[in-house]
């Protein structure tokens, strides 16, 4: 089951498709800058340990975000179905 959330949720390893950048201005600006663009496969790599920022894995690089810019970014990811 896919359902879309805020990449500031994802887990260590997650993966996901940015699906928007709601972040509008310079912010919005430069989050679109860094490649982080709508249908582009993105992992979660890791945390600092206060977590805050997350190294996200896209194409063939690594980028960190800070939390208020990772609030700004929705993604599409896999949910395991329960029963």
């Amino acid at each position: 089951m896919k359902k879309i959330i805020k990449m500031r949720e994802m887990s260590n390893n997650q993966e996901g498709i940015i699906k928007k950048v709601s972040a509008t201005g310079d912010m919005g600006r430069r989050i679109r800058e860094m490649g982080m663009v709508p249908e582009t496969s993105i992992q979660i790599q890791g945390r600092a340990p206060l977590k805050d920022p997350v190294a996200v894995k896209l194409r063939d690089f690594v980028l960190t975000l800070r939390n208020n810019e990772a609030n700004n970014i929705f993604v599409e990811v896999d949910v395991p179905e329960t029963k």
